[in-house]
């Protein structure tokens, strides 16, 4: 079975393959399809954002399975804040270091640095049939990045998930697989795919 992923993002791409690889799943990025561009993301959910990237791929390669995630981190200091809005919440910085300094600034006078990881998984068949699978994971943020954080993933250096002594970036791909909010809903989605073949 050929799935291809709707990103951009090279860190996400690392994350995802090992966690759906395997039994016969073969992944392709948007550039080895030979899909060009990247999805709008205007949605209003994590829900929304996961299917406008996941029927981008469909639209361009209908035929094959097409999948797609959007991530949010849902701060409680922040009322919930950055949430679906998470990706383009970053002060007008483009530097992933940058970013990070930038949110820890909005957390200055935080005494709850509780914070929430969700991510929704969007999977469309062939038929234009329409899956979705959740994972989230509750955390807290640190007053200063720990380690160098993941290229275009900010929260990686500074976010260490409950139950864990490690930031994302510390952890190897297998260690985050295993905790994080992404593993949680990539492997709903596998289990999914391993009835359907």
């Amino acid at each position: 079975m050929q799935i291809v992923l709707s990103t951009g993002n090279p860190s996400k791409v690392e994350q995802i393959k090992p966690m759906l690889a395997g039994s016969s799943i073969s992944i392709l990025t948007l550039e080895e399809a030979g899909i060009e561009g990247q999805a709008v993301e205007d949605g209003l959910t994590l829900q929304e954002n996961a299917l406008k990237k996941a029927m981008f791929v469909h639209q361009k390669k209908p035929g094959v399975w097409a999948m797609a995630d959007d991530t949010g981190i849902f701060i409680n200091h922040l009322g919930g804040l950055p949430g679906v809005n998470t990706a383009r919440w970053s002060g007008g910085n483009t530097d992933t270091d940058q970013i990070t300094q930038w949110i820890l600034k909005q957390l200055e006078s935080a005494t709850d640095r509780s914070a929430t990881f969700k991510t929704v998984v969007a999977l469309i068949s062939p038929e234009g049939e329409q899956y979705f699978f959740n994972g989230k994971v509750q955390g807290c943020i640190l007053q200063a990045p720990r380690t160098k954080a993941q290229p275009k993933m900010p929260y990686s250096s500074i976010f260490v998930p409950e139950g864990t002594d490690k930031v994302l970036a510390e952890m190897t791909i297998e260690e985050e697989n295993d905790v994080s909010h992404r593993g949680q809903a990539f492997r709903k989605a596998r289990a999914f795919l391993r009835t359907v073949r």
